[in-house]
């Protein structure tokens, strides 16, 4: 699964309540114990073990506008790449950026063999022109990034570019290269690009910039990428966000297609919630469910976030929601 954790820590600011010590119990209980002191009163959902994994649709917009959006060194940008990454981000919707991404990881097709057949069926190199030189792209070490950047490779080709793919490590690493034009272009995610350039500006504790509103998003991004020397192409419809699943029973036996659907019936004692370390402390995982939805948990299960840990601890029954990413090709609409 991909070397994701930082979307979570990024985007969250560490806020610690009495109900993140009270409704989970301290960080890392395994999920088994008898529910603390003062946790949920309601009767909750139990888990119900099983392979498959629905997600529940985030009706009240818990999560930012984490919209994939190709960040440009903005010395570098020009008409010809804009356009070239921008008809990019006009073919990519979610269930397309599913397929892409279980083409890579389950269909096990390598991300330029996935790119191929993406833009052959989806038309994306026609009508590209006027790039010349030389295009670095960046992607990060997970498969969607390097997939993502290798549909820019194809496109920015198209127009006319020598574009090549360099695969990078964490945006520690790759943004300061962007900025210095050692990178060209990379595949980014607007609110999570957004929160990072804004801590680095503005510290750790910087109010957050980023919302759940795309264009609100994008203009605080563009405020502060001007001040680094980036630019930005349009955002696509497709977005890799926090998300939260639940097994297939657990969502059958109760009726469950929306977190406002698992607040209503789910909000409980035997409900169990999983995600890394620090989700009881983050407003976009535990504290988010409580404030936006007024779900309470009886217990916490630690494990990670979005990755194999999580997902195994909903298919053995030790938690009944937990944490995932929204463009994780093994879930599926509950």
């Amino acid at each position: 699964m991909r070397a994701y954790t930082n979307k979570l820590i990024l985007l969250g600011t560490a806020v610690i309540t009495a109900f993140a010590l009270t409704a989970c119990g301290e960080s890392g209980s395994s999920g088994t114990e008898a529910p603390p002191t003062g946790a949920a009163s309601g009767a909750g959902c139990a888990p119900i073990a099983s392979e498959e994994l629905v997600l529940l649709t985030d009706d009240k917009n818990l999560q930012n506008s984490d919209n994939i959006v190709a960040a440009v060194n903005a010395s570098k940008s020009s008409p010809a790449l804009l356009a070239a990454v921008d008809k990019v981000a006009a073919a990519l919707d979610q269930p397309k950026l599913l397929a892409l991404n279980k083409a890579v990881e389950v269909d096990r097709q390598s991300s330029p063999v996935a790119a191929q057949a993406f833009a052959d069926a989806n038309n994306l190199t026609a009508g590209l022109s006027g790039g010349s030189g030389d295009i670095v792209i960046g992607a990060a070490n997970f498969p969607e990034s390097l997939t993502l950047a290798e549909l820019y490779k194809l496109a920015l080709t198209a127009a006319g570019f020598n574009a090549t793919v360099q695969q990078s490590t964490n945006r520690e690493v790759y943004e300061p290269a962007l900025e210095r034009g050692e990178l060209t272009v990379f595949p980014e995610y607007a609110a999570t690009l957004t929160e990072f350039l804004n801590q680095k500006a503005n510290g750790k504790d910087a109010p957050a910039k980023a919302s759940t509103d795309i264009n609100e998003t994008m203009t605080a991004l563009k405020e502060l990428g001007t001040g680094v020397g980036l630019t930005f192409g349009t955002p696509s419809q497709a977005t890799d966000q926090n998300a939260f699943a639940t097994t297939k029973p657990v969502a059958e036996q109760y009726g469950l297609k929306t977190l406002s659907d698992f607040a209503a019936k789910c909000s409980g004692t035997a409900s169990v919630l999983t995600g890394p370390p620090e989700c009881p402390e983050r407003p976009f995982c535990q504290l988010g469910l409580k404030d936006t939805y007024g779900i309470e948990f009886g217990s916490f299960f630690q494990s990670d976030a979005g990755g194999p840990q999580s997902k195994t601890a909903l298919r053995t029954g030790q938690a009944t929601l937990g944490l995932v990413f929204s463009s994780d090709s093994s879930l599926q609409p509950a």
